[in-house]
């Protein structure tokens, strides 16, 4: 089975490793597809642990994963990313998450920021 990111690679090779080493990535569209999968699996502490402390929104944690997990993720969709290579220290990448909840297709377009510091990728919020 490919991962649930999109790529053609099996999640163990692919998002997995991400979620295995705290969000290590060396790109932001790697940290972006890897938290598209950490969602999927309802996994909150990834998701907290690779947004930026700035804008964490660790009390929101629990309600983040029982929505996570009520909906039924399709697939994700990466339409356009913007700086965010091993060389940045910012980027952003615009995505369209789809999912089926309360018996309907519904999606998710975001243009999201990232930032790097202390060498690692973190997810900052919607890009303005």
């Amino acid at each position: 089975m490919n991962c649930y990111c999109g790529n053609d690679k099996a999640y163990k090779s692919c998002c997995e490793i991400s979620h295995l080493n705290e969000g290590k990535t060396e790109t932001a569209e790697q940290l972006m597809r890897s938290r598209y999968s950490a969602f999927v699996l309802a996994n909150g502490d990834y998701l907290m642990a690779t947004h930026h402390s700035s804008t964490r929104p660790i009390k929101e944690k629990k309600a983040i994963v029982k929505w996570a997990k009520s909906v039924q993720w399709i697939k994700l969709e990466v339409t356009e990313t913007s700086k965010g290579t091993e060389n940045d220290i910012e980027g952003t990448v615009t995505f369209n998450a789809y999912f089926f909840d309360n018996e309907k297709v519904d999606i998710i377009h975001e243009k999201s920021a990232f930032v790097k510091e202390n060498n690692q990728w973190f997810y900052l919020g919607l890009s303005k």
